[in-house]
């Protein structure tokens, strides 16, 4: 695999299209001018995770004698409650948080942007071809570069859609969330059982 088609499966696993009305909604109640700063230190902190994951991924889960799979397991139900919220909303909304306050590390950056599928493809990537480490971090910068851009334009797409579109997209995304979730946790099962204790 070379640094554009990782770039490209990186992107497509990121979906920042898919995780722009979640984005929307966990901001939505916080102060306009204090969003943009959430929204570019949780794209930080997820650029740090993923990175550690790419050089120390492997390392970590030896040393907490946990198996890839769990990565996968874990961030299906994690991701399945998020989806269970955006569907049926509390009044603290997707993260819980009341009306003006900041989301912090979860669910922005963890599982939205570095999610446990993402982490998961870097510790592929790492361990299949651990020669190629800088070509892996090119690949990585630019489909977190290009995400990025598209996600601080998402205040753009909140004045085209409106407040009633955005809930509409919400739910939406909530039952795609659900089923992606689903599919995690189920590719988690299925690994597990395939390699075996």
């Amino acid at each position: 695999m070379d640094i554009l088609s990782a770039a490209v499966m990186l992107f497509l696993i990121m979906d920042p299209l898919g995780n722009m009305p979640i984005f929307l909604s966990v901001l939505r109640h916080v102060d306009p001018k204090r969003r943009r700063i959430i929204l570019i230190r949780e794209l930080l902190f997820a650029l740090g995770i993923m990175l550690l994951f790419l050089y120390a991924g492997e390392a970590m889960l030896s040393f907490l004698n946990l198996r890839t799979e769990s990565v996968s397991i874990a961030g299906g139900i994690i991701l399945f409650l998020i989806a269970i919220r955006m569907i049926f909303p509390t009044p603290g909304g997707v993260t819980g948080l009341d009306a003006g306050q900041e989301p912090f590390l979860v669910p922005l950056a963890i599982p939205l942007i570095a999610g446990p599928s993402v982490l998961a493809a870097l510790l592929l990537l790492a361990h299949t071809e651990p020669g190629k480490m800088m070509d892996w971090t090119i690949a990585l910068l630019l489909s977190w570069g290009i995400s990025a851009a598209i996600l601080m334009f998402s205040g753009l797409f909140h004045r085209l859609l409106g407040e009633r579109g955005l809930v509409a997209l919400e739910r939406l995304m909530g039952m795609v969330l659900v089923m992606i979730s689903v599919q995690m946790f189920l590719d988690g099962i299925a690994q597990y059982l395939a390699i075996g204790k």
